[in-house]
């Protein structure tokens, strides 16, 4: 698995992106919203946090709905 260079998520090998840099380093990124996003120089991703965190609230909820029933 390849790790994004700029979010951190993994990703499959054949997809994603890799750019090379003119002094020769290699960046791996899972989508075209983390290339923009690296060539825009951004350095907070809050778009990944927000989410993350959505995720893990609605699991939450979806536990406790299974637990009521």
């Amino acid at each position: 698995m390849t790790k994004c260079s700029y979010c951190g998520k993994e990703y499959e090998p054949p997809r994603g992106l890799t750019y090379v840099l003119k002094d020769g380093t290699v960046k791996y990124l899972c989508s075209s919203k983390c290339r923009k996003n690296m060539l825009l120089k951004r350095r907070k991703v809050n778009w990944i946090r927000k989410s993350s965190h959505k995720k893990e609230e609605n699991l939450k909820k979806q536990e406790k709905f299974k637990k009521s029933k």
